[in-house]
């Protein structure tokens, strides 16, 4: 063994010194051992003490090999026992600032050890222990649980605050969706819970609330529910407390359900502003599904009754709800025979205690007060879950211009998530060309909302390839938004200086690209029968931005219109697919690398339709009645996106 040898070597030295009687002979030869180095002729150190010139002091002592044995010096002789031995005296106490150099603990420090709160005196001990009965966290001491440390209390899944003192109860988990909490996880799961369906427009749990609209009774508030998935959908429908409907729909299928306006909702052109408690229904599935709400369904009941005042909105499911938004609606609008018609906008909780806060934009300072909703349009609100606050543009009476008073750009946060609906009770569109119609659509959240988007005219329904014109409105969400346009638009605006304004390009029928440099809100608005088509009125859609665009859509258009159409926007040279059939015809839109086909869509079959493509593109259904239409996005993804 190396350290065997050293020593013989030293020890041999040490004789010949001594018979030669040099007590101070020179070597270079070096043993080390657990305590110590030994130099031949020098110093030798053990763990009893040390040996000079041959001599040994301080009686006797061990030192390992390293071999693990152990080696005995006794009077001058080593002697190997082969015994592995711990030299306790060789180690040195960690905590001994003074040998280590390492700091001492300061005074009150919290340390953990197994469970056990040590309480630093600041000389290297400690002052307290406590053994904690749940958690140890260091600088705390004994707590409940540990930040972040998640586990459930039955059906609600809960997470340890940062003090580490409580646990914060989350939303708890839905039977009637059929998710349950894992408490391994501390969350929800199942096909349903909001991990597993991601962020969409597809997804299980809705809240259909009315608008205001002067359509007559006669016609019903409906919503269509298309099952996304391959299993049977189990649907529910409340209000309330009350349960309103229990239906299915079947695997790839889609099905119309019929709901009681509220009275409170729908009300008339003269209603104030208000606040209706439980005015919303709740819609819930146990399977990814798509809802649209039909304000009204139809258009016509035979013969000459026309409903003559309809929209639809796709609904967001709440999953992807967020507490800030900026308002898309519409001017009020002067009846020439002395009515102003609002616009309007409706906010829905889902949950209890919610505050929502309004802060009108330029044009939104205008309002019928009512609801806690101040005249000129501020208000702090509460709500509980299926609250829904409508919220109504007051006229300036006979103008032949837009009247200015108009809550587009109005910006609404609250503190947990709510749902934002804009429109029109009825409008013209442009102010001066027929006829009114009712307006509306769910708003695309700040957070999913984008930069860049592809704006399309519908098709006229007359037949043809001729695009109707459009009226378009850009909403600025940041100060000194800039716009740019591929191809160029004549005499579209470049610049927002205000969060909160608009901008609008009047009565356009191209499609081009619109990109700013920061978030906006793009809405659209389709022209009044009579600016041509024979068919048609005023219907308003939110654009899509082409980061939120996906390659798979299964969205419904209502048989019962004379015509239906999609509009669908690709990257050239896609392959896209519209109910198992190639589409073709794209057109590109200027520079962009897309281009846009616009296919009528076959009303022969439940009104149910299926996009697929290799690359993500854009959706945009609409359908013409006389004198009415709708409007609403094909689908979207709502990720969160960065400003």
């Amino acid at each position: 063994m190396q350290l065997r040898s050293q020593l013989s070597l030293s020890l041999s030295l040490v004789l010949i010194a001594s018979c030669s009687g040099d007590d101070t002979a020179d070597t270079t030869a070096t043993s080390t051992t657990s305590a110590g180095t030994t130099s031949a002729g020098t110093t030798s150190t053990t763990s009893a003490g040390t040996t000079s010139a041959g001599t040994t002091t301080a009686g006797s002592g061990s030192e390992s090999d390293s071999d693990g044995t152990t080696a005995t010096t006794t009077n001058g002789t080593t002697t190997d026992t082969g015994v592995s031995v711990t030299d306790t005296e060789a180690t040195t106490d960690t905590t001994d600032a003074t040998t280590t150099g390492e700091p001492i603990c300061p005074q009150g420090t919290i340390l953990c050890e197994r469970g056990v709160a040590k309480t630093c005196d600041g000389e290297g001990g400690y002052s307290s222990e406590e053994v904690c009965e749940n958690e140890c966290l260091e600088g705390i001491g004994c707590v409940l649980c540990l930040p972040g440390q998640a586990s459930c209390e039955g059906d609600v899944p809960q997470k340890c605050a940062e003090d580490g003192m409580s646990f914060e109860a989350g939303i708890p988990c839905d039977g009637v969706q059929g998710v349950t909490c894992d408490p391994d996880a501390g969350q929800c799961v199942g096909t349903c819970a909001p991990q597993t369906l991601g962020l969409s427009y597809i997804g299980c749990d809705y809240y259909p609330t009315v608008t205001a609209n002067i359509v007559d009774n006669s016609f019903n508030f409906a919503v269509v529910v298309a099952n996304t998935s391959d299993n049977v959908a189990a649907i529910r429908i409340d209000k309330g407390d009350q349960q309103i409907v229990t239906d299915t729909v079947a695997a790839n299928s889609v099905k119309v359900i019929n709901l009681p306006w509220v009275a409170q909702l729908k009300v008339t052109e003269s209603s104030p502003s208000g606040l209706t408690p439980q005015g919303a229904y709740r819609l819930r599935s146990n399977q990814p599904v798509t809802v649209y709400q039909y304000n009204p369904l139809e258009y016509s009941q035979g013969g000459f009754n026309f409903s003559y005042t309809n929209d639809a909105s796709l609904l967001l499911p709440v999953n992807t709800w967020t507490g800030d938004y900026f308002v898309a609606s519409r001017n009020s609008w002067y009846w020439s025979g002395g009515i102003d018609y609002p616009g309007l906008y409706a906010v829905t909780a889902s949950q209890n205690g919610t505050t929502v806060n309004l802060a009108p934009g330029t044009t939104g300072k205008t309002v019928k007060a009512g609801g806690g909703v101040a005249n000129d349009g501020t208000g702090v609100i509460m709500m509980n879950r299926g609250d829904v606050l409508q919220v109504f543009s007051a006229g300036n009476g006979p103008n032949p211009a837009p009247s200015q008073s108009d809550l587009t750009g109005t910006h609404i946060t609250a503190d947990k998530p709510i749902q934002v609906i804009g429109g029109h009770i009825c409008s013209f569109v442009p102010f001066n060309v027929g006829y009114c119609d009712h307006l509306e659509e769910a708003i695309v959240p700040f957070e999913a909302l984008a930069k860049d988007y592809l704006i399309t005219p519908p098709l006229i329904p007359t037949g043809g390839n001729t695009p109707k014109a459009q009226m378009i409105r850009i909403v600025a969400t940041t100060d000194a938004t800039t716009l740019t346009y591929d191809p160029p638009q004549a005499g579209a605006p470049t610049a927002i200086a205000k969060a909160g304004d608009y901008v609008e390009i009047a009565q356009n029928s191209s499609d081009f690209k619109i990109e700013a440099n920061y978030k906006i809100v793009v809405a659209q608005y389709m022209l009044g029968q009579d600016a041509g088509g024979n068919s048609g009125d005023p219907a308003m859609t939110i654009a899509v931005g082409v980061d939120q665009y996906r390659d798979d859509y299964l969205f419904h258009a209502p048989t019962n219109y004379e015509k239906n159409f999609v509009n669908i926007t690709a990257p050239m040279g896609t392959n896209v697919t519209l109910d198992g059939a190639a589409v073709g015809g794209f057109v590109a839109i200027g520079a962009t690398g897309f281009g846009v086909a616009r296919v009528q869509l076959n009303n022969n079959g439940d009104g149910n339709h299926r996009i697929t493509a290799d690359k993500a593109v854009g959706t945009s259904v609409y359908g013409y009645g006389q004198y009415t239409s709708f409007w609403y996005p094909g689908g979207l993804n709502l990720e969160l996106l960065p400003q």
